[in-house]
């Protein structure tokens, strides 16, 4: 009898203790607390593959070639469709670090240095491209339209590895802003009586670029993804409201800088 008192005893001491780890461990000590429901992180977080990831860090140095050659070459040339376009590519930027730090990517620390790149071969293409247009206004123009199929190109490839919806969202949007580009610097060209022929693209794909009018890209950005992410996602939404016009021509004066203002930027 004293015996099964004594294991009674026993039993209840140890449930004492369960209860005393149970408590301890949710005041912060070392373990896990047994009374809590378990959960865990990836039920509430969106992972990137490695090429996901890859492509944002590469994405967002891609937009900044944009932005530095224009900003380069609207020194060289004075063309202000440089120095507008390339505010944008600042947005399109803003819109890929909106991405990278909600995955806690680490960016390229040369983002803000114009002219220098983490990427070598972004580097080297960035040297290559100030080199041709800074020969002459229409060399800087086919080279602006260069860097702008060259994005389309690579955002397609992009998107063709993601499943992610709010990666898709941003590509679309930047690509929807390549397509408006690319139909500027053409427009400029044939302001100055050049004919453009695709660089990176299909002919066709061009074609079907250069005569839309822009509006399905817009469409795209003000519907799906509008208020979309953080800061960058909503800057780009009211940037290319701003850029609706874009595929319509607005002379003035000479008839080559009112090619720019079809994009709704004032020249």
């Amino acid at each position: 009898m004293r015996k099964k008192i004594f294991g009674i005893g026993l039993l209840v001491l140890a449930l004492f203790g369960l209860v005393i780890g149970g408590a301890a461990a949710y005041r912060g000590m070392p373990g896990p607390n047994p009374e809590a429901p378990q959960t865990y992180a990836e039920e509430y977080s969106m992972p990137l593959s490695d090429e996901e990831a890859s492509g944002l860090i590469y994405m967002v140095e891609e937009e900044k070639l944009a932005r530095d050659v224009y900003l380069t070459l609207y020194n060289e040339t004075g063309l202000s469709v440089f120095e507008k376009i390339a505010r944008s590519e600042q947005m399109h930027m803003d819109a890929v670090l909106s991405l990278i730090e909600k995955y806690n990517l680490t960016a390229p620390q040369t983002l803000e240095q114009v002219g220098v790149f983490q990427n070598e071969e972004l580097q080297a293409l960035y040297d290559r491209l100030v080199e041709t247009g800074s020969q002459n206004t229409t060399e800087a123009l086919k080279v602006g339209a260069l860097i702008e199929e060259t994005d389309i190109k690579d955002l397609q490839n992009w998107l063709a590895k993601t499943d992610n919806e709010d990666i898709e969202q941003v590509y679309e949007h930047l690509m929807a802003g390549s397509e408006n580009h690319l139909r500027a610097f053409v427009r400029n060209l044939e302001a100055y009586g050049v004919a453009y022929e695709p660089q990176v693209l299909g002919e066709e794909q061009v074609q079907d670029i250069l005569s839309s009018t822009g509006e399905h890209g817009h469409g795209m950005m003000g519907g799906k993804g509008k208020g979309h992410g953080r800061n960058g996602m909503g800057r780009m939404d009211g940037e290319h409201r701003g850029m609706h016009g874009m595929g319509q021509k607005a002379h003035r004066g000479d008839g080559m800088r009112g090619e720019a203002c079809g994009m709704g930027f004032e020249n």
